[in-house]
């Protein structure tokens, strides 16, 4: 007896494996899932720009990655949030983009520029060489400065006044990332292209108005996967890659069909609980990833899990030894699959021994 909806995903014919480079761009739902992609080992950068929720802000770093447009103290983005409207606002005195999270922050332009150039370059460069492109969209609203018209990824707590904002409907998202999509698939022809919707609700929208957000990106999607499915890119670089392969994965559903209950939100009834993106993850594992990167997979994550924990006394033997399996048991999947990455765990290996020593 089915007592609950359940969402049909029908397994991708395109599989990600753990030799794949992966980017994943978007709202907060990204760095969830890029979270956990990381604690399984595979390759990923997740939101080198910070956390972006709308489609456009999203595009234009999509956009200065291809172009490679370097960044300078005196860019337009670049900005001092102090003065007569924001001298008593959070941060004052520190300089900021319109374009990044404000965790891109600094107290020089320079600083901040050099930063913000050293983020660009490293994304550029994964652009150029990923498997997958994962992007999340989180809201079809987009904030622009009055006095300009500039386009604001991130209004960084400063005066609402400063700002105009609109719902970009789906053929504007449409017309902006079909050919966006055909450049990236002129640089990188064997890119694939996957793309979300976050489930986070944003009350600051309203209720009402956070439906017809998310409708616009689902319609937009929808879109661009018709119109790119049905128009196939041709590739200059390699003739027989005419395709740039979209696709789309339901977390947007699963949460609000599937998962619909509050024991599934987080304690603001906004975000998913961590059970919920657990569960989502699962799902787009059975998707996207075979049963023998799933295996692989589980192993990688025993050993994040196991080296996560903090023991109470770091210098009892038992801990030596149970350390020293976990470097024998890294050295093992090492020896069978040398292109995953272990500097991280094996020099927290090395810091646990060395204090043992000291004790």
């Amino acid at each position: 007896m089915d007592i609950f909806t359940h969402i049909d995903i029908p397994k991708s014919s395109v599989q990600l494996t753990h030799q794949h480079k992966i980017m994943l761009l978007g709202s907060c739902f990204a760095d969830n899932i890029g979270a956990l992609l990381r604690h399984d080992k595979f390759d990923v950068m997740v939101n080198p720009f910070g956390t972006l929720y709308n489609p456009a802000s999203i595009a234009v770093h999509l956009w200065r990655c291809i172009s490679q447009k370097e960044y300078t103290p005196s860019s337009p983005e670049v900005f001092c949030s102090q003065g007569p409207v924001c001298e008593n606002t959070a941060n004052s005195g520190f300089f900021f983009s319109w374009l990044h999270h404000s965790s891109f922050s600094a107290s020089t332009e320079e600083e901040l520029c050099q930063r913000i150039q050293a983020a660009q370059e490293a994304a550029s460069r994964r652009l150029r060489e990923a498997d997958w492109l994962i992007v999340t969209f989180g809201s079809s609203y987009i904030y622009r400065l009055k006095e300009t018209g500039m386009l604001v990824a991130n209004c960084h707590k400063q005066p609402d006044v400063l700002f105009s904002r609109t719902r970009l409907p789906a053929c504007d998202i449409a017309d902006q990332w079909t050919p966006l999509l055909e450049m990236l698939h002129s640089i990188n022809p064997r890119l694939r292209v996957l793309f979300t919707v976050s489930p986070i609700r944003h009350r600051r929208d309203g209720f009402h108005q956070n439906q017809l957000s998310k409708a616009e990106l689902l319609l937009a999607i929808d879109q661009i996967l018709a119109t790119v499915n049905r128009n196939p890119f041709p590739s200059e670089v390699n003739p027989e890659s005419r395709y740039c392969v979209t696709s789309y994965f339901p977390s947007y559903e699963i949460l609000m069909d599937e998962l619909r209950d509050y024991r599934f939100y987080a304690d603001d009834m906004l975000h998913p609980s961590s059970l919920a993106v657990d569960y989502i993850y699962e799902r787009f594992a059975d998707t996207y990833i075979n049963k023998e990167e799933q295996q692989l997979s589980k192993q990688c994550r025993d050993i994040h899990v196991a080296l996560a924990h903090r023991p109470i006394h770091p210098e009892d033997p038992s801990r030596l030894q149970f350390v020293e399996k976990i470097i024998q048991k890294i050295q093992h999947i090492q020896s069978l699959h040398p292109y995953i990455n272990w500097d991280a765990e094996l020099e927290l290996c090395r810091i646990q021994f060395k204090k043992s020593q000291q004790s």
